[in-house]
């Protein structure tokens, strides 16, 4: 703790506090982009402003950018970001507390984060291996809601072109809402031909499983951590965007009924 103490007293001139507010913003920045916990990003933001060097470390979060300032023997910065989001991954947020951590223990200094927060990069699985395994996962639910095995193969065979032309949509950097409106569309389509075709003995499973991919699950969770964890707003941003995801999906699943004439579990 003396360590530590000295390291937050010890002079800086204006524009080193301006880089070290700087790089702390930069990783809170990404974090909020990539799907982390309000609380997670107020946390690791000002512990890696006071692991650099100043004294003291605010933020305040917005459903769409952060203000942090920091103050540091009677001098305070203060700077904003527009954070647009960039999709859920938990790697970054990971490699970004894994810098939070080194920097507490003295081992990166201000080159080193730097370094390393413009070296991070997105890893993804094979878009195909996803397909595949959405896939699967979908038509496990079939299974285990009563289907048989073709219901399975057609939950499978429809969840994955669903999957594939999410990814195709995502790739052009389509609005979210219009990604699962027309996600859901094309996989209720491809589900439905089980009731027009009577395929299996519960065709309607398919069409019921088969769009479970789009649960917005983990907006959802992030939502409740927020509200309960004392951020009401950003829990409430985060509501009202995996709301209207849900309206979305609901809206592509209706629409491709209609087309079909099918209704198949809603009747």
């Amino acid at each position: 703790m003396d360590i530590d103490m000295e390291r937050v007293l010890q002079p800086l001139t204006e524009s080193q506090q301006r880089q070290l507010t700087r790089l702390a913003i930069e990783a809170g920045q990404r974090l909020l982009q990539h799907g982390a916990e309000s609380s997670v990003i107020m946390d690791v933001t000002r512990r890696l402003g006071l692991a650099l060097g100043v004294e003291h470390v605010e933020v305040s979060l917005s459903a769409s950018s952060m203000v942090i300032s920091t103050r540091h023997l009677g001098t305070c910065i203060t700077t904003t970001r527009r954070c647009q989001d960039s999709g859920i991954n938990m790697q970054i947020v990971t490699d970004i507390q894994r810098i939070c951590i080194l920097v507490e223990r003295g081992l990166l200094d201000c080159r080193d984060v730097q370094s390393r927060l413009e070296n991070l990069k997105t890893e993804r699985y094979n878009r195909w291996l996803v397909v595949v395994m959405i896939g699967l996962s979908c038509a496990a639910f079939s299974r285990l809601a009563g289907g048989d095995w073709p219901v399975f193969m057609l939950t499978f065979c429809a969840s994955s072109v669903g999957m594939y032309v999410r990814q195709q949509i995502a790739s052009y950097h389509f609005n979210p809402l219009l990604n699962f409106a027309v996600t859901a569309f094309v996989t209720t389509l491809i589900s439905g031909l089980g009731e027009v075709y009577n395929i299996g003995e519960q065709p309607f499973l398919a069409m019921a499983s088969s769009v479970l991919m789009l649960v917005p699950g983990f907006p959802l969770i992030n939502a409740v951590a927020d509200m309960v964890k004392g951020f009401p707003s950003m829990g409430l941003a985060r509501w009202t965007m995996a709301s209207l995801l849900t309206l979305s999906t609901c809206m592509g699943i209706v629409a491709a009924m209609n087309v079909l004439d099918v209704w198949g579990w809603l009747l």
